[in-house]
């Protein structure tokens, strides 16, 4: 039984969901925490970081076999540098990754579940509102033969 399940079996302590965005194109990681205060934690990989406190919410997927694994996330408040690291990730074609972990308030040094790793799909900026669509590689609607059969790839195709 991981901490997360004895939280949701017990309750009594926090769970703290923050946030890592990452770009090729950015000079930095951006680290976020849904919280009115920084929180500094340990990744999964041993590195130390400070989560900064902002207004973020995160619309999980369900749980279900229909393959569309979209998470969809919010973040509130951003200011004008939010829309210059979307122009450099636009600019450079950099695909945008994000990682969301959850934390226990009480266990600050490891996550207190799997993170989840994925790939950004797009997003949208309205005012001081940011929202991006993430998620995961979609192996169910994957095509199952991937090179595709032409006659420039296989010119025996042709009839003579």
């Amino acid at each position: 039984m991981t901490a997360l399940e004895v939280v949701y079996a017990s309750g009594g302590d926090i769970i703290v969901p923050t946030l890592e965005i990452s770009c090729p194109a950015w000079d930095k990681t951006l680290y976020l925490v849904q919280d009115y205060e920084d929180f500094r934690a340990t990744t999964e990989a041993g590195k130390t970081v400070t989560f900064l406190a902002s207004s973020i919410d995160v619309a999980l997927p369900a749980k279900d076999n229909s393959g569309a694994q979209t998470l969809t996330f919010v973040i509130d408040n951003v200011t004008g540098e939010a829309q210059q690291l979307l122009d450099a990730s636009l600019e450079a074609e950099a695909r945008v990754t994000m990682v969301y972990r959850e934390y226990l308030a009480s266990i600050p040094g490891e996550p207190a579940d799997r993170p989840y790793r994925m790939t950004s799909f797009g997003g949208t900026m309205d005012g001081p509102t940011v929202q991006v669509e993430a998620g995961y590689y979609d192996l169910i609607n994957m095509m199952w033969n991937r090179d595709r059969y032409t006659t420039d790839f296989a010119p025996g195709l042709t009839y003579q």
